[in-house]
């Protein structure tokens, strides 16, 4: 049934804050415009981001629009480690600061939204966050890169010699047989369900 979900389209997006001297920032999915007057959009974080803590505290935020010409180390540095042990924006040449001193990515993006948090929803394993736009810029034409254009032809391809299983959110590779049913994704915080054997 979850599979189905997938057929959905969304996009792949660094959502960014900074808090105090530090900045951070995650991959994120799901970002959308909710109302037009004010303008405000919604974004949703995984609830075990450090990301999601920092906004908390700051109460703002900027989403960058990824283009289909993100390389995958991108998608590495901000989506498969944590805040919490690492400094994600430091040696990421590709960035700047917006109006609210918060990095933005550059190069690989096609524009950056700067948004005030208004309200958070609890929806389980997710937070939504509502937040009214401040400020917004296009940087470029280039397309919007989709989750499932990442998966075809940005992520790595797990290789089938392996015995084991591969995350179907993130594509990080379990190695050994079987996958312990408490298995949580290191990368993307997923259970075992999510996983599928390697082929």
């Amino acid at each position: 049934m979850k599979e189905t979900l997938f057929k959905l389209t969304y996009g792949l997006f660094v959502l960014s804050t900074r808090y105090g001297m530090k900045d951070n920032g995650c991959i994120i999915n799901t970002v959308m415009q909710v109302t037009d007057t004010p303008l405000q959009i919604a974004v949703a974080v995984n609830k075990n981001n450090y990301t999601l803590e920092m906004i908390k505290e700051s109460g703002e935020f900027n989403v960058s629009v990824l283009t289909e010409e993100t390389p995958f180390s991108v998608f590495q540095n901000f989506g498969f480690k944590s805040g919490r042990t690492e400094e994600k924006f430091e040696g990421f040449k590709d960035k700047e600061r917006s109006a609210n001193n918060i990095y933005y990515v550059t190069g690989c993006t096609n524009a950056y939204i700067s948004a005030n948090v208004v309200n958070m929803i609890d929806c389980g394993t997710h937070m939504m966050i509502i937040g009214e736009v401040v400020d917004a810029k296009t940087l470029s034409d280039k397309p919007s890169v989709t989750y499932d254009y990442y998966f075809k032809n940005i992520k790595p391809k797990p290789e089938a010699k392996k015995k084991g299983y591969v995350c179907k959110i993130c594509g990080y590779v379990y190695e050994g047989d079987p996958l312990p049913e408490d298995f949580i994704c290191p990368w993307c915080k997923h259970p075992a369900s999510d996983f599928e054997p390697l082929s």
